[in-house]
């Protein structure tokens, strides 16, 4: 944003008034919009939890849980509108949204990968798709920080079990190599393993297909170092990596928008790239949902998730605002009636 204002002559010290609006605005929005969206029962059984991001009893440091990109885009839009009515900057409000989407599509591209790498937003099952991942962070960094002064593992691996072939929905077998600590006992390690382990490959049932009502399957031996090491049989589920396509369809979007604006900079038709960013930005949201897991339960009784909903009056308003623009631009207005 510094660089586009300095490129149009724009004072920059405005941006950083724009970057208090935005930032506020997003977290705000993402905040409320999930919560309004998806859990509107907070308001009544935990309000504090909306904005607080900790627990009281007891304390623990949460994060804000839950954050909503559509809740994000009706909080920038109200925000920028706030911003516009000062004066100082001389932009009217669809010349700040036609600049700040382009920020905001590479901004949409590193949430995206934060998603990935927390495993958050997955996508569905997939059989035969060669990008398909199967997550499996949550539950070796679990395992990992479980019981922390009395976790008998010092390192855990896992590998994809290729003599094995792949079952259906995207079931891929898996070997989970734990190793455990100097001097940690047989009789700890197999009820580490049979109880420990097994919960977690049971309850992170999204990312592993590890049936409850079985025992885990897994040898138990000796390293040569003297060490305990266990080999552990399971499938996880490979999914489509969603939050990959959309973070690269952002990047690709940045990268067509800021041309846009390179080629006529402060010429540009008021409404041309905000249009655009709209129409494209939420027609993929509304395509990749069929590619991701509902978030929420009463989704599945839903023709299409709430994502999607949401996502169909934004890009009836890009369509709009785009048309509004080719309609206002200087080379339809200067023609002979």
């Amino acid at each position: 944003m510094y660089y586009i204002f300095r490129k149009e002559g724009r004072p920059e010290k405005h941006v950083d008034t724009l970057t208090v609006y935005m930032v506020a605005a997003t977290i705000l929005g993402a905040r409320l919009g999930h919560v309004i969206f998806y859990q509107p029962e907070l308001f009544v059984t935990d309000p504090l939890s909306i904005l607080l991001p900790f627990e009281f009893s007891p304390f623990k440091f949460t994060g804000l849980m839950g954050l909503a990109s559509h809740g994000a885009a009706f909080g920038i839009l109200f925000a920028l509108w706030l911003f516009s009515r000062k004066k100082k900057h001389e932009m009217g409000y669809l010349q700040i949204l036609d600049r700040i989407v382009i920020v905001v599509a590479l901004t949409g591209a590193l949430i995206r990968l934060g998603n990935f790498f927390n495993s958050e937003i997955i996508g569905k099952p997939s059989d035969n798709n060669p990008f398909s991942v199967v997550f499996i962070n949550r539950i070796t960094e679990g395992l990992m920080e479980y019981k922390a002064n009395s976790n008998p593992t010092e390192s855990i691996n896992v590998e994809k079990d290729e003599d094995l072939q792949k079952k259906a929905e995207g079931r891929v077998p898996l070997t989970i190599y734990v190793f455990f600590k100097p001097g940690t006992s047989t009789e700890a390690a197999n009820q580490f393993l049979t109880v420990d382990v097994k919960y977690f490959l049971s309850y992170y049932d999204e990312f592993i297909d590890e049936p409850g009502n079985t025992p885990l399957t897994y040898q138990l031996t000796t390293e040569a170092s003297g060490n305990l090491a266990a080999r552990v049989s399971t499938s996880g589920i490979a999914r489509h990596p969603a939050q990959l396509y959309e973070s690269i369809s952002c990047v690709i979007l940045f990268i067509v928008l800021f041309l846009m604006w390179y080629k006529d900079k402060e010429k540009l038709p008021t409404g041309r790239i905000f249009g655009v960013f709209m129409i494209v930005l939420w027609s993929l949201r509304f395509a990749y949902e069929f590619l991701k897991e509902n978030q929420v339960s009463f989704e599945n009784q839903l023709p299409i998730n709430m994502g999607q909903i949401l996502s169909i009056p934004l890009i009836m308003a890009g369509v709009l605002i785009l048309i509004w623009s080719y309609r206002n631009s200087p080379a339809n207005n200067s023609k002979p009636s």
